[in-house]
């Protein structure tokens, strides 16, 4: 039996990357899906991918950060398929610059980082997934419980150059999954994040309107050698999107029915492991 047979899911985020193949692999999987995104061309695009591989889903245009937005995402999900088991507030932005190292992004001073750029920054990251459990509660209570998935991330946990306000408001939101799976665990409600350290799309640190890469970074870098690779872990293919998707389904699914309060690094692949001084072995 498909491991999300008769779940609706809400996925946020969901035109692109992380959030579009995991749209495709939970309709594969069973579940009908509401994509949300703040585009709704991007939103649509992913409806349409569904649709060819034989699932149910609908496009919602909204922004997490907007709370009739998130109330509304939460209504079309029940008007249309009757309830709600899972919300994943999985949209999220990376602060001003990016990450140096990838994709040439821009080094940014701590000091530089303007008001405007925290606020925006803790608006979607954080903001966001709480309107989205806020939202989510009521309609997951109705239905006898269910699941809440938060998109986290490796830099909650380790430092990486010029995105203090992005680690800051990925170290929150763990913090958050644990208090919530303490409040909402009498409810049968259970509250995890995945934490991709790896294979991650590069449109997140491109202009909302640019084109959907569908690949991760690392696959789109070219022809893939273990060998030079930072990751300790050494594979014939590089990380990649569904690699992040896949523990995002086992989270969501009954599978980990009895997991809570839990982030996950979904693509570690041994890069957490490492301790701040690097020895000659290390390459």
């Amino acid at each position: 039996m498909p491991r999300l047979e008769g779940k609706v899911a809400v996925i946020t985020g969901a035109g692109s990357g992380l959030g579009r193949q995991a749209a495709q692999l939970f309709a594969a999987e069973g579940a009908r899906v509401v994509v949300m995104d703040i585009l709704l061309d991007r939103a649509e695009g992913t409806v349409k991918l569904v649709a060819e591989q034989g699932g149910t889903a609908v496009a919602v245009e909204a922004d997490t950060t907007v709370e009739a937005d998130v109330a509304r995402t939460v209504a079309t999900a029940v008007a249309e398929f009757g309830k709600l088991d899972i919300m994943w507030a999985n949209a999220g932005i990376v602060s001003r610059g990016g990450v140096p190292s990838v994709l040439g992004g821009e080094h940014v001073e701590f000091q530089d980082f303007t008001l405007e750029d925290w606020n925006k920054v803790v608006a979607v990251n954080l903001t966001g997934p709480f309107l989205c459990a806020k939202h989510a509660v009521p309609a997951l209570r109705a239905n006898g419980g269910g699941v809440i998935l938060v998109t986290s991330s490796a830099a909650a946990t380790v430092a990486h150059h010029s995105i203090a306000p992005y680690s800051a408001t990925k170290a929150g939101v763990n913090g958050m999954v644990r208090a919530l799976s303490l409040d909402l665990g009498k409810y049968g409600i259970r509250v995890n994040a995945v934490a991709p350290t790896h294979g991650m799309s590069p449109n997140f640190l491109m202009e909302p309107g640019a084109p959907v890469v569908g690949q991760s970074y690392e696959e789109v870098q070219g022809p893939w050698d273990p060998a030079a690779s930072p990751i300790p872990l050494k594979l014939n293919r590089p990380p990649n999107l569904l690699d992040n998707a896949n523990a995002a389904l086992f989270l969501v699914s009954d599978e980990s029915a009895y997991i809570s309060g839990v982030t996950l690094p979904s693509t570690d692949g041994g890069t957490l492991s490492r301790v701040a001084m690097r020895f000659p072995e290390d390459g």
